[in-house]
């Protein structure tokens, strides 16, 4: 058994999606990365600060995952790779997961990385992560000495190796976090941030910039091979565009504009990849409020499904870039299945639904008015689906107002506080259902933050299936419990399932490197470099 072990059974969850999704990764022509140079990479998304360890999303992760090492990294076949954590193994029962660190860890203020600073992170993540099924079973961690971490857990976790990545559990300086601060609204996730990751913090500007620098005292040595990193942030995806065009920003990651992908993909300087996403597992849905009328009624929710013709969406307004998504799970998710309750497009059966629930056309030609929201700043996705979902409704009777938010701490804030009728929403699968699919349906994840149960949605069989498949080690008899889950749940219908998001990185051919591990983007850019 290698000293990397961590059982080769424990990760049969990810193997699976390895065996369906992963590509090898190719040979960069044999060319010796150089040193030096800064890495410009653009985006739309705005963070409102930088600690992963208590915000999900592209916002945060891309530079978070810079600042702080997490235990483990991941290739793009699914594996596991030292990274802080030399070696670990997880206990044949489930149970527990040891950690061996390495000793020349250090964080950007000196202070060396300890077990100590694992075992706090781990237990402030699961007090204040949204993701609450990704550390829900973990009850303490063990620290028997100064390199070691023994994590420990009520029930058997099958997700728990795959937790241990870099966007999902950043390792936080103990003596700095640990000064009894809400770490929530800890003044240093934004000023003076302190990780152990390969780049550190030189300038935070919100909505306009990260500046991040080498850090000399990288644990792993010779890397990273860039001098810096700027992340530029604008709202504006064309200016993006001409930017990469121009040579002025190298890479933008998360790319999923139609009209822009055509571009990238003709323009000869550049490469455009759809590598680096398998992790992430994202999908675009409209959520619906099932606390408010009309949408509390089923059938409501059915009428609308079918009133939206998923082909149309992806083919025309995406491009055929775009696939279409009927269920919770990804397509590519070894968990996924195509015993689903799905809703062809049908407008007759939309006003038969409609009518059937007491909701009859009035004189004025309207059943009832709605609200929409969307996510800003992904208007492929989003914005574009959402007027495309108001002109359908129309035809069926109900009036709705696209409403826009004037940033993203806006849009969640709104989410959160629950107050939509319906969303459009950008939601990941996270690699397992347990780290970013359960979070979404248990009705012990209704709380007042983005990108939780903010449907409202309750159903006893649900939380029942989710819980005892989130203890089940044998990934046969997990997805026996899924195959339930997602005809219970696209029958009930708190969320109709559009499409799988297109997400590329575009980059210019200088970049060698490009991210494109199943966290892609959302990984340390240590062995990023430019030629």
């Amino acid at each position: 058994m290698s000293k990397f072990s961590s059982s080769r059974r424990t990760l049969l969850t990810v193997a699976c999606l390895a065996a369906s999704s992963a590509v090898a990764m190719p040979v960069a022509a044999q060319e010796q990365p150089k040193r030096g140079g800064t890495l410009v990479v653009g985006t739309t998304q705005t963070p409102r600060h930088l600690n992963g360890a208590v915000q999900s999303g592209i916002a945060t992760a891309v530079p978070s995952t810079q600042l702080f090492a997490s235990p483990l990294r991941f290739d793009d076949k699914w594996n596991p790779q030292p990274y802080p954590a030399e070696s670990w193994k997880l206990a044949e029962d489930g149970k527990s997961l040891t950690l061996n660190l390495r000793k020349n860890a250090v964080f950007h203020d000196g202070k060396p990385v300890t077990s100590e600073d694992v075992a706090f992170s781990i237990m402030a993540i699961k007090a204040n992560h949204p993701f609450t099924t990704m550390m829900g079973p973990v009850e303490k961690v063990e620290t028997p000495d100064p390199h070691t971490a023994i994590i420990r857990m009520s029930v058997p976790h099958p997700a728990i190796v795959l937790a241990m990545s870099p966007a999902l559990c950043p390792i936080l300086p103990k003596h700095i976090y640990g000064d009894g601060q809400d770490l929530k609204n800890h003044p240093r996730n934004s000023a003076n941030v302190v990780g152990s990751g390969p780049f550190k913090l030189v300038e935070f500007n919100a909505g306009q910039r990260v500046v991040l620098e080498r850090f000399d005292k990288f644990f792993l040595p010779g890397k990273p091979y860039l001098d810096k990193v700027i992340v530029n942030i604008t709202p504006d995806t064309s200016s993006l565009m001409l930017g990469l065009e121009r040579g002025d920003i190298q890479m933008i990651p998360f790319a999923s504009v139609p009209t822009d992908l055509r571009r990238l993909k003709d323009n000869a300087k550049l490469t455009l990849t759809p590598r680096g996403y398998e992790g992430i597992g994202p999908l675009n849905w409209l959520a619906f409020n099932l606390e408010r009328k009309p949408l509390s009624d089923v059938r409501v929710r059915k009428a609308i499904a079918h009133a939206i013709d998923k082909n149309f969406v992806t083919k025309a307004l995406m491009g055929g870039f775009a696939t279409v998504s009927d269920g919770p799970l990804v397509p590519s998710s070894p968990f996924a299945v195509t015993d689903l309750v799905r809703y062809p497009f049908d407008l007759k059966k939309s006003a038969a639904l409609l009518d059937e629930a007491g909701f009859k056309v009035g004189a004025n030609g309207e059943r009832f008015k709605l609200t929409i929201d969307y996510l800003p700043n992904t208007d492929d996705q989003q914005k574009t689906v959402a007027e495309y979902v108001r002109g359908q409704l129309k035809k069926i009777g109900i009036a709705v107002e696209v409403r826009a938010s004037a940033d993203f701490p806006a849009w969640a804030k709104r989410l959160a506080s629950h107050d939509f009728d319906m969303s459009m929403d950008i939601v990941f699968n996270w690699g397992d259902p347990i780290i970013g699919v359960h979070r979404t349906y248990l009705s012990t994840n209704i709380r007042p933050i983005v990108w939780t149960n903010t449907q409202s949605y309750r159903n006893p069989k649900v939380d029942e299936l989710l819980n005892t498949a989130g203890g089940v080690l044998d990934p046969t008899k997990r997805k026996a419990y899924y195959a339930t889950f997602q005809k219970v749940v696209t029958d009930d219908l708190p969320i109709d399932y559009i499409n799988v998001i297109p997400y590329h990185t575009a980059a210019l051919k200088a970049v060698g490197n490009v991210p494109t591990t199943i966290w892609g983007p959302m990984s340390p850019y240590d062995e990023v470099y430019l030629k």
